[in-house]
């Protein structure tokens, strides 16, 4: 009785490989087993960089209300602090939006802020 090693499977098997290292350089993108390693650390680098995302994007709000606030006259410790103090639950992802799009909005909510401080 012959081997059974269905092709087909295989060739599926390895053409999604091939089909995830497309446009990898040099070997990464021809040989098998380099494609294996190349798409395996690439999957690995790209989960991680997801998780990195949210950290990355809070970093940007922050820097873009300190300098929304720097403006106004307040540094962003007061005027979250600030914020804490008059009750004002707004997250940094809206915060940066007014700051970038509706400045005087902003500058609304950096007096009250600086009003709670006393």
């Amino acid at each position: 009785m012959p081997r059974s090693i269905n092709h087909a499977a295989s060739h599926a098997r390895r053409n999604k490989i091939r089909l995830a290292a497309r446009g990898y350089y040099g070997a990464r993108s021809r040989l098998l087993r380099t494609m294996r390693a190349a798409v395996r650390r690439a999957l690995q680098y790209n989960y991680t960089h997801r998780k990195d995302r949210a950290g990355d994007f809070r970093r940007l709000w922050i820097t873009r209300i300190n300098a929304a606030c720097r403006m106004n006259g307040i540094s962003y410790s007061k005027f979250i602090h600030g914020l804490q103090l008059a009750h004002i639950e707004l997250d940094r992802k809206v915060l940066a939006d007014l700051a970038v799009r509706d400045p005087q909005a902003f500058a609304v909510i950096a007096s009250k802020a600086v009003a709670a401080l006393g």
